[in-house]
């Protein structure tokens, strides 16, 4: 197994050094770097070979790198590196059989600033991936974009009312629910799971007091039901005092009478049936003892 084109895969297609580091040795990312397995665009920025794949195959046809492909052109981090190049030909374009099987291949009209940047900008980026993919991969698109502040809160209202055509409430929904507070497509996809969950309201980043007078902020919160749900990081942080911490905040919130619920990587990206499961088992927990509470109030 290739580890530095493994992490780049988990990390989203990009990464800076220090997230790398996480995963891999200075000396097997040097070795990659040299090898052409993986790019390093400028120094401490890395990211997958497939960027380069799609600018050569967009420039073949004349057309643009869009979609994921363009969100990893634009540096920001994706659920999924597609498989094969995606891009954009101009509306009634016609393409040779044998091209085909080399891209994923979308028609449109084509804004003539993007044709002479060889990419779709990143607001048309956004729109286009909340529009034609599944919205846990869209949101975690939309996600980065404001996180890297390419694209502002007001980019995506102004979208927001400009959007028409076929998909229009899928893009408004991911529109609507995009945040640069999610750290990574990890926390973005189970954010992504949640707001399928009827009943709950998770927000991310939201801070919370414990005893001491300290304070945590967990990847997602349900003020209203007491839930904490956290995209657990913890089996590639595994240093002595990130465990300390990582038990510290855990014991800190339960004993605040939060229920706390912790998914691992491949939970959130393999597992979302039980994901869903889960939340939804805990959101009627927490329903049932409030009414419980209210009860032997009343």
């Amino acid at each position: 197994m290739d580890l530095v084109v493994d992490a780049l895969w988990r990390l989203g297609g990009v990464a800076t050094r220090a997230e790398l580091r996480s995963f891999v040795s200075k000396g097997r990312l040097r070795r990659a770097v040299a090898e052409g397995r993986v790019l390093r665009p400028r120094p401490g920025r890395y990211l997958l070979r497939d960027v380069d794949a799609a600018t050569a195959v967009a420039h073949e046809l004349s057309a643009v790198v869009s979609h994921r492909s363009a969100a990893l052109a634009h540096g920001w981090k994706v659920k999924t590196v597609p498989p094969t190049p995606e891009i954009t030909v101009p509306r009634g374009r016609k393409i040779a059989a044998e091209i085909r099987p080399r891209a994923r291949i979308w028609s449109s009209l084509i804004d003539p600033r993007d044709a002479a940047a060889g990419v779709t900008s990143p607001v048309r980026t956004v729109v286009d991936c909340a529009r034609h993919l599944p919205f846990d991969e869209a949101l975690a698109i939309a996600d980065s974009a404001l996180r890297s502040r390419r694209v502002a809160a007001g980019d995506l209202a102004t979208a927001a009312r400009q959007v028409r055509g076929p998909g229009r409430p899928r893009v408004l929904r991911v529109l609507a629910h995009a945040s640069g507070k999610a750290a990574n497509p990890f926390e973005s996809v189970l954010r992504a799971i949640a707001l399928d969950v009827p009943g709950l309201d998770l927000r991310p980043q939201v801070g919370i007091a414990v005893a001491g007078g300290e304070r945590v902020t967990p990847d997602l919160v349900d003020v209203a039901l007491g839930i904490v749900v956290e995209a657990d990081s913890h089996e590639f942080h595994t240093g002595r005092e990130q465990l300390v911490v990582d038990c510290w905040r855990y014991d800190e919130l339960t004993l605040a009478d939060w229920d706390v619920y912790r998914f691992t990587y491949e939970q959130v990206m393999r597992r979302q049936g039980w994901v869903a499961s889960v939340l939804l088992r805990a959101e009627a927990k927490a329903r049932a003892t409030q009414q419980l509470h209210a009860a032997l109030r009343s």
